[in-house]
């Protein structure tokens, strides 16, 4: 099956379409009963928040509009996933990706040899070939990837996902961004060791990149680093219409957003894994 794509596209539109559309757990009472995606039980350490840290995140939160992030509850987005091989852009895919905060996601694949779907919800899910016919279960791989996307979110580090888990939020510092501009940079480290770098412009407080490192072959540990550019306005919400994947300095993917939908229904359905694959149905 050819899954690799979808894999690449569900870390790359999580990170993006989840980016602008949340408030700091801080910030919002209503939003404390919310569940922690992927996770049960109690934290394994206590969170620890740096002030210099919470103060970056308060003021993206506050650059990002405040309260009308609350409303949202479901994106629905349709644009262009293009892989990269050897840093050079390969055929674009067509796509649309459904997401229900705070944990679920669908991903509907269409063009360049590649008609499939993948579905997350916490840490299980399903994947269907429509050309090979075929229809599988995420391996524990797939659903690490999953886990590891929601990790390094900014939406994780502003909805305070993290505190469940017992991470540890702390300031870097500043970090030069190109001629004349400089990122703030705050770091999330978990208790399992799993740490990811979140870069808020110093002068409009907006997100510009998050950085974290995974295994790769031979026990390596590889950067991955996703960058986001063209911050539209949807209303009050802004989000990203271009995030550009790179791995290990090396750009792997684009996705590019032709339109983004907010609190749009989502049925339950389409996250529910079909008795067989010719039941499968895309939109």
């Amino acid at each position: 099956m050819r899954v690799k794509p979808s894999r690449n596209l569900a870390r790359a539109c999580l990170a993006a379409l989840t980016l602008f559309v949340a408030p700091p757990v801080a910030f919002s009472q209503g939003d404390k009963k919310q569940a922690t995606p992927a996770q049960s039980g109690s934290p394994k350490a206590a969170p620890k928040e740096d002030e210099r840290a919470a103060a970056v995140v308060r003021r993206a939160f506050e650059a990002l509009g405040g309260g009308a992030y609350l409303d949202v509850k479901t994106v629905v987005s349709r644009g262009h996933f293009t892989p990269f091989k050897g840093g050079v852009a390969t055929l674009p895919t067509a796509f649309t990706d459904y997401l229900v905060l705070p944990d679920r996601e669908r991903t509907e694949f269409r063009g360049a040899g590649t008609k499939s779907v993948q579905t997350n919800t916490g840490d299980t899910g399903w994947v269907a070939d429509l050309q090979e016919k075929k229809i599988l279960d995420l391996t524990p791989a797939q659903a690490q990837d999953f886990r590891t996307s929601m990790r390094a979110s900014v939406d994780n580090v502003l909805r305070g996902w993290w505190r469940s888990e017992g991470a540890a939020l702390a300031y870097v510092g500043r970090r030069e961004a190109g001629l004349a501009r400089r990122n703030e940079v705050v770091r999330l480290t978990y208790p399992d060791g799993f740490e990811a770098e979140f870069e808020f412009d110093a002068k409009d407080a907006l997100p510009s990149k998050v950085k974290y490192k995974k295994g790769g072959g031979e026990g390596e540990r590889v950067e991955e680093e996703d960058r986001f550019a063209q911050i539209v306005s949807i209303g009050a919400v802004r989000v990203p219409f271009v995030v550009d994947h790179y791995s290990a300095g090396v750009q792997s993917s684009r996705v590019n957003y032709d339109a983004v939908e907010f609190n749009h229904p989502v049925p339950d359905s389409l996250f529910t894994k079909p008795a067989d694959v010719k039941a499968v149905k895309m939109n």
